[in-house]
């Protein structure tokens, strides 16, 4: 059974901010740092000490509230070796197929370049987590902006193949705007009608949709479907490659 307790908030304006704890050995890492304030504060209303970040790409929503949590905690910042010299901020540097050991959990590093080219996502398997950033988000993913379509089609592939029960966590609350864009692409999805039922109730009591799981984005989430032939049928792309297809429905979400 997992041990490790995870606690899920809003930093910033729409920023998901997790914070891992393992209680035996008091260690506790936060998933990125949207803003020091709200990470602060949630952690002392649980009595936790921040010791480690990790890291997932180098955007300033991202990274701004590292500073103020070293001076306050003097926590062990784990990042992208890529963007290391970039950021100045990281005290360890991880990059495609390096693996770690944190608290006696065993964190893998996955390589998820397209949105940015040093993206990096944390897979802990022994707890069925993984932390994807702004590479996938529920029912949508991150937009393209240093990478290219088909690097990015291959990173979202690559978190695709994890095991269907792992849960993911992402790095934005951007759901049901998000499933409102699905649905223009792949309205005669059942799953993605009944997955926008339950976002809409979510957000109309103002409660997090997230996290999701690989198998409900797998079913859910059109970027992740592009090689799914009644998918590329109803775009008119049945011969196309799925990088393509990804790359379409990438463009009119960028417009959308």
């Amino acid at each position: 059974m997992p041990r490790l307790d995870v606690v899920q908030f809003i930093a910033r304006s729409d920023n998901f901010v997790v914070l891992l704890h393992e209680p035996k050995s008091g260690k506790t890492a936060s998933i990125d740092a949207a803003d020091a304030d709200p990470i602060i504060d949630a952690l002392k209303e649980r009595g936790w000490t921040l010791t480690h970040i990790f890291v997932t790409h180098k955007h300033f929503d991202h990274i701004e509230g590292i500073p103020a949590l070293q001076a306050a905690y003097e926590c062990e910042v784990i990042g992208p070796e890529a963007s290391a010299a970039e950021t100045g901020m990281y005290d360890r540097t991880v990059k495609d197929g390096d693996s770690f050991d944190w608290a006696g959990v065993t964190v893998e590093v996955i390589e998820t370049p397209g949105h940015t080219l040093d993206h990096v996502s944390y897979y802990l398997p022994s707890e069925k987590l993984v932390f994807v950033g702004d590479t996938i988000f529920s029912l949508g993913c991150g937009r393209v902006i240093e990478g290219d379509h088909a690097m990015m089609w291959d990173s979202i592939k690559t978190l695709r193949d994890l095991p269907d029960d792992t849960t993911l966590y992402c790095g934005h609350e951007y759901t049901l705007t998000n499933g409102k864009f699905a649905l223009t692409v792949d309205g005669g999805n059942a799953a993605l009608k009944t997955r926008m039922a339950e976002v809409e109730k979510l957000s109309a009591a103002a409660k997090p949709t997230l996290p999701t799981t690989i198998a409900q984005e797998k079913a859910t989430n059109p970027f992740l479907r592009a090689d799914d032939p009644a998918l590329m049928k109803g775009l008119g792309m049945a011969n196309a490659k799925p990088s393509a297809v990804f790359a379409e429905i990438r463009m009119r979400k960028d417009k959308f």
